[in-house]
C-alpha cells in the first residue's frame, strides 16, 4: 500500500526543490491521485509516481522550428501521473477531467482520426521509442495536471514527455537522456498529433531549471543549464492569462515557421538559421515578391532574437538583473511589430495579449518587463514583476481579466523525474 508519510520523508529534497513553500499542497495532490488510481484500477500496490515540469519561454519567442536558440525554465506547475505497469499491451490513462485513453501498442501506425486527441500522443510517444530502438510497455496511469491548457506553459509537452518518461523508466532503466525524449515527443506531436511545433517546449519541460537551447544541428542540440534565481533579485514570475482560446489558431502558429522557412527556400535552403541575416537584408526587394512583408519582418525578427538569446547567456551569467529585464522587453516589442503573434489576424479586434501587455507596462511604470508568453495569438503574457510592486500588480490586472487570470511561478531545478 501507498504510504504518503514514507513517500514525503523519501522525497523531502525533490518535493522541497520542485514546489517550495506548497509543498504539503502538492502532497497532498499526489495522495489524491493515488486515490483516484486505485478507484480506476484496484489496488495502489507497485505504483510509481513521476512528475513533469510546464515551462516558461524567457526569450527566443519563434525561433526554434527555423533551428534558432533560446531561453526557458521549467516551472513549479506540472503533470503529476500515478502509474503502474499491467503486462499487457495496452496503454490505460484517466487524465483529471478528461475522457479516458485506452492504445493498443502492437498498433502504432498514424491514425487520422485521432490528430487533435490525446491517444495519438500517446501512440506517437510509444511509436518514437520503437523507432529509436527502446522498449515499449503495457501501463495503467492517472494524471493530474495544474499546467493549464492554453497558457503557452506547454501542457501538451508536457503531456507527451510524461509518456516518455513513464516508458523510459518502466522498460529503459531511465537511461533514455532528456534531449531524445524530447525528440520522441515532438514526433508524436508532428507526426501522431498533427502540430507543425518546435523542440523547444519538450527540452523545457524535460530538463529543469534556466537551459539555454541552440538548435543549429538537430541532431546535436546543445544545451546548456545556466544558474540564475530571479527571486533574490527581488522579482517575480507572473503570468496572465487573457482569457484567449487557442481552438481555431491552428493555421496562425504553422504560418510562422512556414513564411520563415518560404525566406530560407528563396536561397535553396530549408531554415533561417542556414541563411545569414545580411543577405535577406540585400534581398528584400525581391523576396517582397516571393515571399511576403510579412515574412520578411518575422525573418528579421528570427535573427535579432538569436542574438538577443545570446546576450540573454551573458548577462545571465554575469547575474545582471537590469539587462535581463531589458532583453525581455526589447523580445516583446519584436513579437509585436516585427512576429505579428499579439492576435490573429482572422479577429484583428479581439486583441487580449496586446491589451495585457499595455496595461501591464503602465502598472509597472518602467520597472520590470512584460513579453508575450508561448506561441502567441491569444492567450498569455509573461511579466517580471518588482515583488513590492506585486500585489498592486496581481489585483490590477486580475481585476481586468479575472480573479484567476494571475498565476505567480517559480523556476524548479527538475524536469522530467520519477520520484523514489
Amino acid at each position: 500500500m501507498f504510504d504518503i508519510i514514507k513517500f514525503t520523508n523519501a522525497n523531502s529534497e525533490y518535493l522541497s526543490a520542485i514546489y517550495g513553500e506548497n509543498k504539503l499542497k502538492m502532497t497532498n495532490r499526489i495522495q489524491d491521485a493515488v486515490v483516484e488510481f486505485s478507484k480506476l484500477y484496484g489496488s495502489d500496490d507497485n505504483i510509481t509516481v513521476f512528475s513533469v515540469a510546464g515551462r516558461s519561454e524567457i526569450c527566443g519567442n519563434h525561433t526554434d522550428h527555423n533551428f534558432g536558440e533560446v531561453f526557458a525554465a521549467s516551472i513549479d506547475l506540472d503533470i503529476i501521473a500515478i502509474a503502474r505497469k499491467n503486462n499487457s499491451n495496452t496503454i490505460n490513462l484517466k487524465s483529471k477531467g478528461f475522457n479516458p485513453d485506452i492504445v493498443d501498442i502492437t498498433k502504432l501506425d498514424v491514425v487520422d482520426s485521432d490528430k487533435g486527441r490525446s491517444q495519438s500522443l500517446i501512440r506517437g510517444v510509444c511509436d518514437g521509442f520503437v523507432r529509436n530502438g527502446h522498449k515499449i510497455c503495457g501501463f495503467d496511469c492517472y494524471t493530474t495536471s495544474n499546467v493549464f491548457a492554453g497558457s503557452g506553459l506547454s501542457s501538451s509537452a508536457a503531456f507527451e514527455v510524461m509518456i516518455g518518461n513513464i516508458l523510459n523508466h518502466f522498460e529503459n532503466e531511465g537511461k533514455i537522456d532528456y534531449l531524445e525524449v524530447s525528440k520522441i515527443a515532438q514526433y508524436a506531436e508532428n507526426v501522431h498529433f498533427g502540430k507543425p511545433s518546435g523542440l523547444m517546449d519538450q527540452v523545457a519541460c524535460a530538463a529543469g531549471g534556466f537551459v539555454h537551447i541552440d538548435f543549429a544541428d538537430p541532431n546535436n542540440t546543445i544545451c546548456d543549464r545556466i544558474p540564475f534565481d530571479i527571486e533574490k533579485k527581488g522579482y517575480a514570475l507572473c503570468i496572465v492569462s487573457t482569457g484567449g482560446s487557442h481552438a481555431d489558431l491552428t493555421d496562425d502558429y504553422a504560418s510562422v515557421p512556414a513564411e520563415m522557412k518560404k525566406i530560407a527556400e528563396y536561397f535553396g535552403k530549408k531554415v533561417l538559421r542556414e541563411v545569414s541575416k545580411d543577405d535577406v537584408i540585400k534581398n528584400i526587394p525581391t523576396l517582397r515578391n516571393f515571399a511576403s512583408d510579412r515574412a520578411i519582418l518575422r525573418a528579421i525578427h528570427f535573427y535579432n532574437e538569436n542574438e538577443r538569446v545570446e546576450r540573454m547567456k551573458d548577462v545571465l551569467e554575469n547575474n545582471n538583473m537590469d539587462d535581463f529585464l531589458a532583453i525581455i522587453n526589447e523580445s516583446g516589442l519584436s513579437s509585436c511589430t516585427y512576429l505579428q503573434n499579439y492576435f490573429s489576424s482572422k479577429s484583428p479586434t479581439e486583441q487580449g495579449i496586446t491589451l495585457a501587455c499595455a496595461v501591464a507596462k503602465e502598472i509597472l511604470a518602467g520597472k520590470g518587463a512584460v513579453r508575450v508568453h508561448g506561441g502567441g495569438f491569444a492567450g498569455t503574457i509573461q511579466a517580471f514583476v518588482p515583488k513590492k510592486c506585486l500585489d498592486e500588480f496581481k489585483d490590477k490586472m486580475s481585476e481586468l481579466f479575472g480573479k484567476d487570470s494571475v498565476t505567480v511561478l517559480t523556476v524548479r531545478p527538475y524536469g522530467a523525474l520519477k520520484f523514489n
